[in-house]
């Protein structure tokens, strides 16, 4: 059987997702990636967010926290984001149910995929469903 495809942040792999819609591929990933099968993913597009959008954080936790309504994410014009970053995380982990992924390489420093520091949403959910993840 085939080795199932490893879930990629879009941003990793050059896509301009970024929050200021730039291109910025992480050489380091593209070369894990090598002779491998990938899907790349932007949690926030696909939660429904613009590119270019206003940067986001969380506040008051973590990934975890946000998925247990206990912390928010908020653009740095104030709005509360939450909504965009909670559906894009569970499109992420359908994408990863429906095609048997079982490894994620994820963007730090990010709200929705940072594997570090503070965990993003993404992460967290996709940590709980059980797939191994890596920053880049």
């Amino acid at each position: 059987m085939a080795h199932p495809p490893i879930l990629v942040s879009a941003c990793l792999v050059g896509l301009c997702t970024r929050y200021d819609g730039s291109r910025q591929e992480s050489p380091a990933c593209l070369d894990a990636l090598r002779g491998l099968a990938w899907i790349p993913c932007c949690p926030e597009q696909l939660g429904g967010l613009p590119t270019p959008r206003i940067p986001a954080d969380i506040r008051d936790g973590d990934g975890d926290d946000v998925l247990a309504g206990m912390a928010c994410i908020v653009a740095k014009n104030g709005t509360n984001v939450t909504h965009f970053f909670l559906r894009g995380a569970e499109e992420c982990a359908k994408i990863a149910t429906m095609l048997g992924i079982r490894q994620a390489f994820l963007k730090a420093r990010s709200p929705s995929c940072a594997v570090t520091g503070v965990i993003g949403v993404t992460a967290a959910l996709l940590r709980r469903r059980g797939i191994m993840l890596s920053e880049f």
